[in-house]
């Protein structure tokens, strides 16, 4: 698998969550760790903050050129695990199982395979709409 199909894969994981989240507003971290030119659209030319965030997506018009309405980083158990996948940095090893990797006080989540599944956790403080 390469680098384009880890993208794919990451797009349809976030698509698919949020038709399951049924319109429950992201929290701030799954919108302001999405780096913009990773967002993908999530609503229509005009769509307001409110229509946005009823349709369970994030809404940023801070950064021209990319989309302001725009579906969030997947849902983790913590704010403190909702981060882009370039960010992951490993806490673990190959195979490691996600009790031990609790036990290091690290994040898991293994949806997304070639990248590290047991991951350090980042502060909440940097977290905004």
């Amino acid at each position: 698998m390469g680098p384009r199909d880890a993208q794919l894969l990451a797009a349809l994981l976030v698509l698919g969550l949020c038709a399951l989240a049924g319109g429950e507003k992201p929290s701030p971290c799954q919108c302001s760790r999405l780096s913009p030119h990773n967002r993908t659209n999530c609503g229509f030319p005009g769509i307001t903050s409110d229509q946005c965030f009823d349709n369970g997506c994030c809404f940023d018009s801070s950064v021209t050129g990319v989309p302001w309405c725009f579906h969030p980083l997947p849902k983790q158990e913590s704010d403190q695990c909702v981060m882009e996948v370039s960010d992951r940095r490993n806490c673990g090893y190959p195979g490691i199982s996600p009790e031990e990797c609790a036990s290091r006080k690290c994040c898991f989540s293994n949806f997304i395979f070639e990248v590290p599944w047991c991951f350090f956790p980042k502060s909440v403080e940097d977290c905004h709409y």
